[in-house]
């Protein structure tokens, strides 16, 4: 296998620096034997759409099409439950998040929606299962929400590393932000709290001095020296969750010049309002869009560079390859931006999903199997042949590598806070938890779900309703009091 990294705008790979991490890694024993290895690649607000493999021919994803066309990739995957926290905690353990029932808001916690909380302590993580089957697990990430301690995002892994300082992680003193920065920032909407994001992300970043220093980067980098450091151990076990291209979208100016040459003159939309999309002009839309394809491009080019530190080690012909996205994020494709609850529409709800086998079985195949973020750990397991030390709610994907078909599913569905999705062979439909407030779309007909048909066809809301999101919730859907 061939992935090349070589970046499409001249910058080197920062070289092994001896990290704590590392060390940590070298004091821990091999527990087993070699054996087949595990790495799960997590990409934030990794839009399907925006991945050459499934159709774009604009973004600039060399590195993630490579990996596509050795992989079997999932053509209608979709996570069980949306945003970032949910959707890992499905990841992390195998079973579905939603419904959020039982929910209580985490003390202290600013981000107020239904199912964001702690991985439970009564379920045991894909982590510890792993490591107690004999396997060394590794964690790197920059997703700011997941270092908390008390979210157990970290339970079951050997070492772990986070890197700090993204987006409004309060990793240094906000009154140390360089203004100018601050001043080139779109601020509209809540301009209090817009100004406080860009002050304390610029806070974080200002010592970047190369394309190194950006976050992407150094969650590849990390890994990679993760990577050497295991590779001649015993099995292992490393998840690399990457938090871009998740919004602030602020790459070097290399990138953005490779989709908007043209002048800009107006503030840069560096973030997002989560709301209607009438707040900004045609063009700086347009420049949002461009901002977004040049962090995704970046993101892509370290992605490879971690890909040809795995070849270089020989790990690919024993090394299982999964890499899936938690969501996307809206452009105003139906007048929205950022990810409302109420935005389930394809740019919010498709994520691009891929199995690499080591020996290369289901290269280059596709499947329309709905395959979810809760399907991670037990196809993992399944393929290890380790058994799993409680019941998971996923299923085992890794029997399409052969040909063969999960168990049967006819319909999906999500939940986002107080709104649900559902989709069939014909139908999509997403409502408020009540059902009210519904959307129907024949994807048949109309794949962008431009036409809404739910006045039309109430019957057929009705029965999705009932039918697939009451069925799968086991019943009515709870509702909380958010002052409580």
């Amino acid at each position: 296998m061939k992935l090349s990294g070589a970046g499409l705008v001249g910058a080197s790979l920062l070289g092994a620096t001896g990290c704590d991490l590392a060390e940590r890694i070298r004091s821990t024993p091999p527990k087993s034997e070699p054996g087949t290895n595990v790495v799960l690649v997590v990409i934030d607000s990794l839009r399907k759409d925006h991945i050459g493999a499934y159709g774009n021919g604009r973004t600039k994803t060399p590195n993630l099409d490579a990996l596509a066309k050795e992989s079997l990739r999932f053509t209608q995957a979709y996570p069980e439950s949306i945003p970032t926290i949910c959707a890992r905690r499905a990841i992390h353990t195998g079973n579905r998040t939603w419904p959020f029932r039982d929910w209580v808001p985490p003390k202290g916690e600013d981000i107020i929606l239904q199912g964001w909380q702690p991985i439970p302590n009564g379920q045991v993580t894909l982590a510890e299962m792993m490591r107690a089957a004999g396997y060394g697990t590794y964690f790197v990430t920059d997703n700011m929400h997941q270092y908390k301690p008390s979210y157990n995002f970290h339970r079951g892994f050997d070492a772990f590393e986070f890197f700090r300082g993204q987006t409004t992680d309060n990793y240094q003193p906000i009154w140390t932000y360089p203004p100018e920065k601050v001043n080139q920032a779109l601020l509209r909407g809540n301009v209090p709290a817009m100004m406080g994001q860009m002050r304390q992300y610029f806070a974080n970043v200002q010592a970047r001095q190369t394309e190194e220093d950006w976050f992407a980067p150094q969650v590849f980098t990390r890994a990679s020296e993760v990577l050497e450091s295991v590779s001649g151990g015993g099995p292992f076990f490393l998840t690399v969750d990457c938090y871009d291209p998740h919004e602030p979208w602020d790459p070097p100016e290399e990138y953005v010049r490779m989709y908007d040459d043209e002048p800009y003159n107006l503030k840069e939309p560096f973030s997002v309002i989560y709301g209607p999309s009438d707040y900004l002009l045609e063009r700086e839309l347009q420049r949002m869009k461009a901002r977004y394809s040049a962090e995704l491009t970046m993101m892509d080019r370290w992605l490879g560079r971690f890909l040809d530190k795995m070849e270089e080690l020989d790990l690919f012909e024993n090394t299982l390859l999964i890499l899936l996205s938690d969501h996307g994020v809206a452009h105003g494709e139906h007048g929205f931006t950022g990810k409302p609850d109420n935005v389930l529409w394809p740019e919010v709800t498709d994520i691009p999903f891929f199995i690499r086998h080591p020996g290369g079985k289901g290269a280059g195949r596709t499947s329309d199997f709905y395959a979810s973020t809760h399907d991670v750990a037990p196809t993992i397991l399944s393929f290890l042949g380790i058994e799993p030390q409680q019941p998971l709610d996923g299923q085992d994907l890794s029997v399409t590598l052969d040909g063969g078909e999960p168990e049967r599913r006819d319909y999906f569905t999500l939940g986002y806070n107080d709104h649900v999705w559902a989709r069939d062979d014909r139908y999509v439909m997403f409502s408020l938890n009540d059902g009210s407030d519904a959307k129907l779309y024949d994807v048949r007909a109309d794949p962008e779900q431009r036409n809404d048909l739910a006045a039309d066809e109430p019957n057929i809301v009705k029965r999705m309703f009932e039918g697939y999101i009451l069925r799968d919730a086991g019943g009515p859907l709870p509702t909380y009091n958010y002052d409580t």
